[in-house]
């Protein structure tokens, strides 16, 4: 039987395969670097970023948000969100955001007798202005991460461990008990942010630079259709 590759092709390929696993594997040098700089490498590791997956939940104004997302860097992001109580599907695309919730969210947000309009369809409105302006840095890449790395104090470097089993260092921000880890090999992501407070916040990094399609939702009443039936 001919072999499917010839062994100079084959001996190549596997050689670039090895170099591609070791680039992955190799420590980045983060975790030598002072707390601060830690930081500054995870902010440009994902400024640089194509894509990410974030999940978890997160404090804001006091309000606790349950979030899982999925973002294109300068396009928007989708997923879903629980906020004030309420689940719901959100989309933020081409400056306009989209949501849908079960029958509780679309009395919520529209009362009675408009929320007949929402049945099985997505609400959609401008994310500059608006009723859903507020969603708008849910569905942004680059405010949620550099809201999310925003440190309150002195820095101190933690301990090296794993994360969803790669290596990572911590960086601890004691003015509020967080602690940022971030990835101690290939690109210096940012992976994990914990806190020790009672709140229970938690919010991951993953899937970095994986394909993540963004569309616009068929199914649609704009908020101007809402605001005219109530």
């Amino acid at each position: 039987m001919r072999p499917l590759l010839p062994a100079r092709a084959a001996c190549a390929l596997a050689l670039t395969l090895t170099g591609c696993a070791s680039s992955l594997s190799a420590d980045n040098g983060v975790a030598s670097k002072a707390p601060a700089q830690i930081v500054a490498s995870a902010r440009a590791a994902a400024a640089g970023a194509a894509t990410v997956h974030v999940a978890g939940s997160i404090v804001r104004e006091g309000e606790p948000i349950s979030l899982d997302m999925e973002f294109v860097a300068d396009k928007g992001g989708e997923g879903r969100i629980t906020l004030g109580g309420l689940s719901f599907q959100l989309i933020g695309f081409d400056r306009l955001l989209y949501i849908k919730g079960g029958s509780a969210f679309d009395s919520h947000v529209a009362g009675p007798a408009a929320a007949r309009l929402l049945r099985g369809r997505w609400l959609r409105g401008p994310a500059a202005s608006g009723a859903l302006a507020s969603l708008a840095w849910l569905t942004g890449m680059r405010r949620l991460i550099d809201a999310a790395l925003a440190s309150h104090g002195t820095l101190a470097r933690g301990a090296t461990t794993t994360v969803d089993g790669q290596k990572a260092v911590g960086v601890t921000d004691p003015a509020d008990g967080g602690t940022l880890y971030v990835a101690s090999t290939g690109a210096p992501y940012p992976l994990e942010i914990v806190t020790s407070a009672t709140d229970g916040e938690k919010i991951t990094f993953n899937k970095w630079n994986q394909p993540v399609t963004l569309e616009a939702p068929a199914k649609v009443v704009d908020i101007h259709q809402l605001q005219s039936a109530r």
